[in-house]
């Protein structure tokens, strides 16, 4: 396993899987003697983005008001930027 330029080194799944650490956790390094050692921090794991994102947009559809709901994923970007429909623009 090569070290890159910025000192990144990928841990192998099954060790990764082994030792509990998953995307977002949060680990510290140490060394003992020449051996550099790598430990999660606890066991709490940090919550995906993802989550966080689908969390927040059900968020703001449940804030919508009815005459917002039939319109659609583009309709909406477009109301929010501002964009005036009858213009040609969009």
């Amino acid at each position: 396993m090569l070290v890159t330029e910025k000192g990144q080194v990928t841990i192998p799944k099954h060790i990764r899987d082994a030792a509990g650490v998953a995307p977002g956790t949060e680990v510290t390094f140490s060394l003992e003697g020449s051996r550099i050692v790598i430990t999660p921090v606890g066991t709490r794991v940090k919550e995906d983005r993802r989550v966080q994102l689908k969390a927040a947009a059900a968020r703001v559809r449940g804030s919508m008001g009815a005459e917002f709901r039939p319109m659609g994923a583009d309709e909406i970007m477009r109301f929010i930027r501002g964009d005036d429909p009858t213009d040609g623009a969009a």
